[in-house]
């Protein structure tokens, strides 16, 4: 996912996305550990999309203090 289409979502649905990624995440490393890993790729994109997500959140909360 790229930064331009999740600046376009609102926190809580970032929130709701980060916590689907972070379960993905979960069940790969299950199939990982079973052998049964048919896209180890997957890992790492899902990192990337999970780290710019909370990037992203952070930057508003910034903003937001920065304005008060």
């Amino acid at each position: 996912m790229k930064a331009s289409e999740i600046r376009q979502l609102s926190d809580e649905e970032i929130k709701q996305r980060i916590k689907e990624l972070e379960e993905e995440l979960f069940n790969l490393r299950f199939q990982k550990a079973l052998g049964q890993l048919e896209k180890p790729h997957r890992f790492k994109m899902i990192r990337k999309d999970i780290a710019r997500m909370k990037t992203i959140l952070r930057e508003r909360e910034l903003q937001r203090e920065n304005k008060k």
